[in-house]
């Protein structure tokens, strides 16, 4: 990757050049002047100033959607040269939500282990959102997650359906909301949790984030009285308060064996679509296209059916 575009790429993701050139370590009037070389030599303006930072041109938004994939394409050489020395047997390497953990990576994993016993194996917990952030810089080949609505269509990751479930809420043991069906509003009433409250850094993989309603919302951070990345910190905070914790319902038999219990919902709650997110470019590589077959037979056994 050619230096300039790197430093650009950092520029856009931080939003200031302050910001960039503490990240990339090198001093700001250097970065400044490097920016206005690489305007020059495109013969465009890439970057608008203001007091509050830089915000991309059109021109400039072009560079970054484009400078974005080849520096995938750039890491993703490199990678394949570094397996293809053959030092060590090619293991796992993938990321997932909590649940699908729970449900059936858990069992494939440690069948893969057992079969591979010298294969690395690493596996990635977190939101869609992370994994996501992961999947983008090579960290992980693919991952499982609920569906990202409103997900930039540049971002170059293909999504492939395995599962609609539903959704439940789930408090402590003689929570109120217990003693009888309640309403989404009586519900909404108590503090709420997550764990998949998403990062500031995440607003790039959104369309028009700020303008679209069902984008914009995942960043309500208000709404939360307490977001962690860790299920077990959530449900132990759920488990000695009042708060309330959203959650797909096919834990439901793992959160009442943790000392939880599921609200009766008087509505109904729109289901959610799981699946694997993996990168475009990526989806003919042998490995991968292995990975995808193994992840939606370990699926097929323990979720309900597509639709």
């Amino acid at each position: 990757m050619d230096k300039l575009l790197n430093q650009f790429l950092a520029v856009a993701e931080a939003g200031t050049i302050s910001g960039a050139a503490t990240a990339l370590f090198i001093t700001q009037p250097t970065l400044t002047f490097n920016m206005r070389k690489l305007e020059e030599s495109m013969g465009v303006p890439l970057l608008t100033r203001s007091s509050r930072g830089v915000e991309l041109t059109a021109y400039g938004e072009t560079l970054y959607q484009n400078a974005r994939l080849m520096r995938r394409l750039h890491d993703n050489m490199l990678k394949a040269i570094e397996q293809q020395r053959g030092r060590i047997e090619q293991g796992l390497n993938i990321g997932t939500g909590y649940s699908w953990w729970n449900l059936f990576i858990r069992d494939m994993v440690v069948g893969y282990s057992n079969a591979f016993p010298n294969a690395r194996v690493h596996i990635s917990l977190g939101n869609q959102l992370r994994l996501m952030d992961q999947l983008l810089t090579g960290d992980i080949s693919l991952f499982v997650g609920h569906e990202i609505e409103g997900l930039n269509r540049s971002a170059g990751a293909r999504f492939i359906p395995l599962s609609k479930v539903g959704n439940g809420y789930f408090v402590r043991a003689g929570h109120p909301l217990l003693a009888a069906p309640r309403s989404i509003a009586e519900i909404e009433m108590y503090p709420a949790v997550t764990s998949a409250l998403p990062e500031t850094r995440h607003q790039r993989f959104f369309e028009t984030w700020s303008r679209t309603t069902a984008a914009s919302a995942n960043f309500d951070r208000g709404k939360y009285a307490f977001a962690s990345n860790s299920m077990a910190a959530c449900l132990d905070y759920v488990a000695r308060t009042d708060a309330v914790i959203g959650h797909t319902e096919v834990m439901d038999a793992e959160f009442v064996r943790r000392g939880l219990a599921r609200v009766t919902v008087t509505e109904t709650t729109a289901p959610s679509v799981i699946g694997m997110y993996a990168l475009n470019e990526r989806l003919d590589e042998p490995r991968v296209a292995e990975l995808i077959s193994w992840l939606q037979e370990a699926a097929k056994a323990v979720l309900p059916p597509l639709d």
